[in-house]
């Protein structure tokens, strides 16, 4: 199968390398042109496109047959999530209606889930954007969506916070003590392992159904006074502690994704940050 990965960055090369490992063919896009040459050496044929120039469609390869979207904005404001989101994938839609494109994954965020009252959100709790970038990623959702209904084979894969090679955040804030306990730690902090965003993006490839909403998240949200303190005794150092006084920010909710594992078959590598981050961390 000829895959199209748009956005063929962290994430998207991750899938990548899947893809190729069991034999498919992968074209990875990326905006700048040297990026996009260094994806040649692991086997995936680079394309230099910025996805929303509507122009950019007609040069995407004519044989394929699968579209994963990935992009991601790339940086803060509604302008670069209106370019990733909502112009990109006009742009691929647009293109997906001409070629023999059997399945068209987008990836998603549970970012457009703004609760703040710790309640538990599932594939099919309504959005409930409480930030413009929230409303722009439910505004994507919809029209990709829309094209679900109009007979393409759009399916979405919603991710929690990812992390992974590269990407160890947590463990880099706890140390330096920007992550802390305090004020709104008993917030739910929802996160997905590249691995299992990978393998969440195959299995919608694979096996998800026209007009799929899908989470990849892991099986046991923690709060995020209970990650610190993970993460500083793996560390050996006590718990940072927030100045109790300072506002709770951000929103609070548990991400669920028992009926997406459940539909699209497949486990998780890593059901939660303790063996995800873990790996990260000295032994316990």
């Amino acid at each position: 199968m000829h895959v199209l990965i748009a956005g063929c960055g962290w994430l998207g090369t991750a899938v990548a390398r899947a893809l190729l490992a069991r034999g498919d063919r992968v074209t990875g896009v990326r905006s700048d042109a040297a990026r996009a040459e260094a994806l040649r050496p692991l086997g995936i044929e680079p394309l230099c496109l910025e996805l929303s120039d509507p122009a950019a469609g007609a040069t995407l390869p004519r044989d394929l047959e699968a579209i994963v979207a990935c992009q991601s904005a790339g940086g803060e404001g509604e302008a670069p999530y209106r370019r990733a989101y909502l112009e990109a994938n006009r742009t691929l839609l647009s293109a997906a209606r001409t070629r023999p494109v059997r399945a068209f994954v987008y990836t998603g965020s549970t970012g457009l889930f703004g609760q703040r009252d710790g309640s538990d959100v599932d594939e099919s709790t309504p959005p409930a954007p409480a930030t413009a970038s929230g409303r722009i990623l439910a505004e994507a959702e919809a029209r990709l969506l829309e094209a679900a209904a109009q007979g393409q084979p759009v399916r979405i894969v919603r991710l929690s916070g990812l992390y992974g090679p590269g990407r160890t955040w947590m463990i880099d804030r706890v140390r330096s003590g920007l992550f802390a306990q305090g004020a709104g730690d008993e917030a739910w902090m929802n996160a997905c392992h590249q691995d299992d965003a990978a393998a969440a993006v195959l299995a919608a490839l694979d096996r998800g159904r026209t007009g799929g909403v899908y989470h990849g998240t892991d099986a046991e949200p923690m709060r995020r006074r209970e990650v610190v303190a993970f993460v500083a005794g793996r560390l050996g150092i006590p718990p940072p502690q927030a100045a109790r006084s300072a506002p709770a920010d951000g929103p609070n909710r548990r991400i669920l994704g028992e009926r997406t594992r459940a539909e699209l078959g497949f486990a998780l590598r890593w059901p939660s940050l303790r063996e995800g981050l873990g790996a990260f961390l000295p032994p316990g």
